[in-house]
């Protein structure tokens, strides 16, 4: 089999990416349905209702240890890095979102021309603890599909 192939039939990757769309298309729903306009853009950003990144990290560390055994060393790889993920995205880039909304009221009042920016900084970095704990929540129920459809 070639390379292509491969990937083409790595259905843990595959549900690993669905939970990651599925995530993402709950936020475009949302957003849809709130603001009543279309907002392609939101489909591929960051942050917000439920973590994608984290729903990404959940399904496959899931599917994995259910497939591979809660025991192995390819799960413990996949829940060290889910870790980090989920502890990046409610520490470091919350904060980061945090101080893109300080900066960003800031330049509006200084008048300097020497300060330029292309555009605002992006706000919507980071996520809250519920927005993980619901991207982990999709992540498991997307695995759990994935294990019950393939037969695991």
């Amino acid at each position: 089999m070639n390379f292509f192939q491969e990937i083409s039939q790595n259905h843990i990757l595959w549900t690993a990416v669905s939970s990651w769309f599925v995530a993402q298309l709950i936020k475009f729903i949302a957003a849809l349905v709130k603001t009543k306009r279309l907002s392609f853009w939101l489909f591929f950003s960051s942050g917000g209702m439920p973590s994608s990144h984290t729903s990404f990290v959940v399904a496959l560390s899931t599917l994995l240890g259910i497939r591979e055994g809660f025991d192995s060393p390819i799960f413990a790889i996949a829940a060290v890095t889910t870790a980090i993920v989920m502890y990046d995205a409610t520490g470091v880039r919350q904060q980061a979102g945090k101080h893109a909304v300080v900066l960003n009221r800031l330049l509006q009042y200084l008048d300097d021309p020497s300060i330029s920016l292309e555009m605002k900084l992006k706000e919507l970095l980071g996520h809250t603890p519920r927005q993980v704990m619901a991207g982990a929540a999709l992540g498991i129920a997307i695995a759990i599909l994935s294990a019950v459809f393939h037969g695991y």
